[in-house]
């Protein structure tokens, strides 16, 4: 979020701007060289999409929504990307009752 405010105002409806006009397209080398900047390793551009889906999943937002808000065709492709946390099905895996074998 610190990264997204600096770049508020910058331009008057684009939030990622190069040299004044909004950016269409990432290079693979802008993106390569970003991460090395950042030392960041073993991370792809699409690695962002699959962070995006899981925290809305994650949020509660409803695989349908999420499927028109990611644009897929399929709920299959909404559950590819989308991924619960470890503490987001715990607290599902603990709802059984438990039974005492004597």
């Amino acid at each position: 979020m610190r990264i997204l405010l600096t770049r508020k105002n910058i331009h008057p409806i684009f939030v990622f701007t190069y040299k004044g006009n909004r950016i269409l397209q990432s290079s693979t080398a802008a993106w390569y060289k970003a991460l090395q900047r950042a030392g960041i390793r073993d991370f792809r551009w699409h690695d962002l999409r699959h962070t995006w889906a899981s925290w809305h999943v994650q949020n509660g937002t409803p695989l349908l929504a999420l499927q028109e808000l990611g644009g897929w065709e399929s709920t299959e492709m909404v559950r590819r990307y989308a991924h619960f946390s470890t503490d987001n099905l715990a607290k599902y895996a603990g709802q059984l009752p438990v039974f005492v074998v004597s």
